[in-house]
């Protein structure tokens, strides 16, 4: 896998660019050749996540002139084994239907009214066994 990570300044044109630039990176998800791509939340840049070897990556690269665009700025490219996490497949992960009527959220916990972990964040502890109250 390789890290790329971007830079941006307030240039009007990176805005302009960004539409078109997520469509690209939809559809390289969509084909398998992006595990995951976003913004650092202050919005100063970006981290992608690749499934392709470097020749491929230039390539993507010099096809989404977004990389070109006034305002951002490759600052890193690294390759990247990550020993724990996601496979090196960005297939989501399937979850068989519940039958308690309750339902994973987004973040693949489940989805409760009493908090994001389905109970308060109370949690017992016995000497072999964590226990939910």
């Amino acid at each position: 896998m390789l890290i790329l990570e971007l830079a941006f300044t307030a240039a009007p044109e990176r805005l302009a660019a960004r539409p078109a630039h997520r469509d690209v990176l939809a559809r390289l998800r969509a084909e398998g050749r992006l595990l995951a791509a976003g913004p650092w939340e202050d919005d100063s840049g970006a981290l992608l996540v690749f499934t392709v070897d470097r020749a491929e990556l230039d390539r993507l690269m010099d096809d989404d002139p977004y990389y070109r665009t006034p305002g951002v700025e490759v600052v890193r490219i690294r390759a990247w084994s990550p020993v724990v996490g996601p496979p090196a497949s960005p297939d989501p992960v399937v979850r068989p239907p519940r039958t308690d009527g309750r339902e994973h959220g987004p973040d693949g916990r489940l989805a409760t009214s009493v908090g994001p972990y389905g109970h308060g964040g109370r949690l017992r502890r016995t000497p072999s066994v964590a226990v939910c109250r």
